[in-house]
């Protein structure tokens, strides 16, 4: 590392997708960014918005693989420490199963000033723009956030599908479209009714959102035969009911 002080790294979230959905922090500080480093997950038309010269893609490469953390994790520190200004950008929060907090922690242990911009994140803003309320007082005062995409070193699962079938409150599901087999076998089996309604929600506020809806029993074909893909949300409960009643008059996206 120079004598010169380094930048600053910004960790951003982008939103669902949708460009109005920025926040005008975001939006700022991706005009005034020596460098952005994003990922897929903020939408074509944001990552359009970025002067190709001055972004970076950490995301999904070639060939179906994935930017190593420990290289995004490294770079952002080799390009502050030359003094640039850097926005680490992510869709959503940047800290809802955003990897934000493992970044935020590299920085700091290698010294670099770094600040938090929050973001809209998918698993409310995705099942809203699909018409459906994550809380409705006349079924749920509850609503849990689970990750469909957990660390493949762990040795087993961190979920408690069972205390979350237990909760009777509303489950969203974030990258849970792979598993979405096993996780809606694993609450039937912890007693959820299996009528339970639930709704797959891809791309939410993208130009191509597509919304699927089922029960708990019959979501996995429904997913098949609509072809719900990745990203997507999966949003379990009553109030994804209650997109059916308010769907003919839902305007927005």
């Amino acid at each position: 590392m120079t004598d010169a002080a380094p930048g600053k790294v910004y960790l951003v979230g982008s939103g669902p997708g949708d460009p109005d959905l920025l926040t005008v922090k975001a939006k700022r500080l991706l005009e005034e960014a020596d460098v952005v480093l994003h990922d897929k997950l903020p939408g074509p038309e944001i990552i359009g918005m970025i002067p190709e010269e001055k972004r970076e893609d950490v995301g999904k490469r070639a060939g179906g693989e994935w930017t190593p953390q420990e290289y995004t994790n490294a770079r952002l520190v080799e390009l502050a420490e030359e003094g640039n200004t850097v926005v680490r950008l992510k869709g959503g929060d940047p800290t809802v199963f955003g990897r934000g907090g493992e970044e935020l922690a590299h920085l700091a242990d290698n010294g670099i000033p770094v600040e938090i911009v929050p973001g809209i994140t998918s698993a409310i803003a995705g099942a809203e723009a699909a018409g459906i309320p994550v809380t409705h007082r006349d079924y749920t005062s509850s609503v849990s956030f689970v990750t469909g995409h957990e660390d493949p070193t762990k040795d087993e699962s961190a979920v408690d599908w069972e205390a979350l079938a237990a909760t009777g409150g509303t489950l969203v599901v974030l990258m849970g479209v792979g598993k979405l087999p096993q996780y809606t076998e694993a609450l039937r089996e912890a007693g959820m009714d299996p009528d339970t309604p639930v709704a797959l929600i891809e791309r939410a506020t993208w130009p191509d959102q597509q919304v699927a809806t089922g029960t708990l029993d019959t979501i996995v074909s429904v997913r098949d035969e609509a072809g719900i893909e990745p990203p997507a949300i999966t949003v379990i409960g009553e109030v994804a009911g209650e997109r059916e009643r308010v769907v003919a008059f839902l305007e927005g996206y």
